[in-house]
């Protein structure tokens, strides 16, 4: 309780509380509000999904995906324009203008970078926490001048494939390359060299990640997709995808573990969702049987199969 009030000014009584929560100094024997001192000593918080929408207060979080980090402020919003008179419009486009020419390099750069990661990130349907990491690497590119010789799409396009393959979201350079309009080879190369910069360490690429999204694609059941997760086990401990695309190891034992199942699907629709060659598929294929030994499991499908 603050020192200066040591008794009620109305009863001249001491018995005084401070209630915290309100800010207030109140007599206990008359009920007089000494003093409004609205000091919250409660601890600082902020809430993100609030449906009533009362107890905000540090407000929204911050962001990489927005070029100041949702901390800056705009001068008014197009749609105010409907609100305001001929000189009060001539005044706020004129302070628009000023508040865009003393914007930064940095700030320019990424306004226009974030909107085209936003665009990719959709159409890839990327989860919000990849398209952020994304967002932060870029940043942290454009602070670095990492941006500087190179376009502005093919470093976006580099930052999202590195922000996927740390959080175990498996996307392909090919797809990237389709979302983003830039060559596949540039894609990499930037990846590559950003990440090395950065100092962003990267795990290899689990082919059991693809597993899911090319089962989906192929139509082929559950049964079908678990045993193909067990055949890339076993590839892994004989040491088959040590050296090899993920993409294309996977593509296999999918295509191996549906020739078991009986699940007929020809080589060229398996390259076509892996985004590999048809080379690739056989290649890898043919290691699969004759490490794994499972050409006798397939001759037997095969036979059930014309019995039937």
């Amino acid at each position: 309780m603050p020192e200066l009030v040591k008794k009620c000014p109305e009863c001249g009584g001491i018995n005084l509380n401070w209630n915290k929560e309100r800010g207030e100094i109140i007599c206990k024997d008359c009920g007089l509000v000494i003093e409004e001192k609205m000091v919250d000593f409660t601890q600082e918080w902020r809430e993100f999904d609030s449906e009533d929408g009362e107890r905000r207060r540090a407000g929204a979080p911050m962001t990489y995906t927005q070029y100041d980090q949702g901390l800056g402020t705009e001068v008014g919003q197009k749609a105010d324009l409907f609100k305001l008179g001929g000189k009060e419009r001539n005044k706020f486009f004129r302070l628009r203008k000023w508040q865009y020419r003393i914007s930064t390099a940095i700030e320019r750069n990424l306004k226009l970078a974030l909107a085209e990661l936003k665009r990719v990130s959709s159409y890839l349907k990327l989860p919000k926490s990849v398209e952020e990491e994304s967002a932060r690497i870029y940043t942290l590119a454009v602070q670095r001048g990492l941006v500087r010789g190179r376009s502005m799409e093919s470093v976006v396009a580099g930052a999202l494939y590195a922000a996927c393959r740390r959080h175990d979201v498996p996307r392909t350079l090919d797809e990237l390359s389709e979302a983003s309009g830039i060559e596949k080879k540039e894609i990499g190369r930037t990846y590559r060299f950003v990440t090395r910069e950065l100092g962003i360490t990267i795990l290899p690429s689990n082919p059991a990640d693809y597993i899911a999204r090319f089962a989906s694609s192929l139509k082929l059941n559950a049964e079908t997709q678990s045993n193909s997760i067990e055949i890339l086990e076993q590839a892994q401990k004989a040491e088959l995808t040590s050296g090899r695309g993920p993409t294309g190891i996977a593509a296999a034992a999918l295509y191996v573990s549906a020739l078991l199942h009986g699940e007929k699907r020809t080589q060229r629709e398996v390259a076509d969702v892996a985004g590999v060659t048809e080379v690739t598929i056989r290649n890898r294929y043919k290691e699969l049987l004759e490490e794994l030994k499972l050409e006798k499991e397939i001759k037997k499908t095969k036979k059930i199969k014309k019995k039937r």
